[in-house]
This record gives C-alpha cells, sequence and structure tokens, in this order.
C-alpha cells in the first residue's frame, strides 16, 4: 500500500483529471490497488457538436476546473498547502495542519460535489466480475487468468463522482485565477 502521502497525491491528481478530462491518468493506472466488481454502463449517446459548440465545452470544462480548484484554495488552502514543501516541519506541526486543510477541504468538496462509490461493497471482502463489467470503472490487479466471471477481494470501492453543483462562473478574465495575489496597502 502507498504511503499517506502518495496516495493523497495521487487522489487530487485523479479527481482534477476526472473533473478536466473525464478519465484517471494513464500514469496514475498502474500505481494505485484497485477494485473490482461493478454493473455495465450503458455509454452516453453523443451527438456531433460544431467547432465552436467544442471550444466551448472545453473552455467550460477548463473554466469549471479552475473553479474547483479556487474553491479548494478558498476554503481549505489546498494549493497553498500542496505548492509547500513539508519535509522540514515536525510530524505533530504537520498533523495539526492537514487536520485543518482536510476538514476544510473535505466540507468545500462535500458542498459542490456528490461523490458515490463505483462498487458499494465492503473493502477486503471477495467479490464477482460479471461479463461485461466496466473496465473504464475497475482496474484488476494481481494474477489476471482468464475472463469474467472474474472473483477477487474488493481493495478500494473507487469514486465516482454523482453530482456537481458549482457556483455560477464569474464573468471576465478572472475565470483562470485559482486565488488573487494580495497586496496590502499601508
Amino acid at each position: 500500500m502507498n504511503s499517506f502521502w502518495k496516495r493523497l497525491a495521487v487522489a487530487f491528481s485523479c479527481f482534477f483529471s476526472i473533473i478536466i478530462h473525464g478519465s484517471v491518468p494513464r500514469e496514475v493506472i498502474g500505481e494505485v490497488d484497485k477494485p473490482a466488481d461493478l454493473p455495465t454502463q450503458t455509454p452516453p449517446v453523443s451527438v456531433p457538436a460544431t467547432a465552436s459548440q467544442t471550444e466551448r465545452q472545453r473552455s467550460e470544462t477548463f473554466d469549471r476546473a479552475v473553479q474547483m480548484l479556487a474553491l479548494m484554495q478558498r476554503d481549505g488552502r489546498l494549493i497553498d498547502f500542496l505548492s509547500e514543501g513539508i519535509s522540514e516541519y515536525p510530524d505533530a506541526q504537520l498533523g495539526a495542519a492537514v487536520r485543518t486543510i482536510h476538514e476544510s477541504c473535505r466540507a468545500a468538496l462535500n458542498q459542490y460535489v456528490t461523490l458515490e462509490p463505483v462498487l458499494n461493497f465492503e473493502e477486503n471482502q471477495p467479490v464477482t466480475l460479471q461479463p461485461g463489467f466496466d473496465a473504464d470503472a475497475i482496474k484488476l490487479v494481481g494474477n489476471i487468468v482468464g475472463g469474467p466471471p472474474i472473483r477477487g477481494v474488493l481493495r478500494h470501492k473507487g469514486w465516482r463522482v454523482k453530482q456537481v453543483s458549482l457556483p455560477p462562473l464569474p464573468n471576465g478574465t478572472g475565470r483562470a485565477v485559482v486565488a488573487p495575489a494580495e497586496v496590502e496597502v499601508p
């Protein structure tokens, strides 16, 4: 199992990649253990978009990802924490800081994003994957031989975004600002 800090970094990387790109980063896929057992999902039907619609959607996706980062920074100072080197701080001081950041970011996440487990079963318990399981939502690890049904042990339930309810985006150029610079005037 990866260390807490590695898992935290991977979790944030996955979270923002899913918000921005709709998928887990390929470089992360091989680094973490994942579960086994999910019903098949029907792929969404897509209607071809015009070039301007596609560009608007990309811009909106980018803006929403920046907005989520800005909310995590505003409410939990997440970017400040992740940008700072922590190796020089004693564990007790780090633990106190992490607790505060965790509580604030968790509250912000819960306010704007509803998550649900990919597999709603007890971790470290046996599960069986039926034919047609969603390979994008379930990663098989270990000794994989043959095809479904596949029996294994659920190591992590996984997370799926059920609903996102972000506030309206601001108008103007401020959409790319995660945290404005602060200048104190004497």
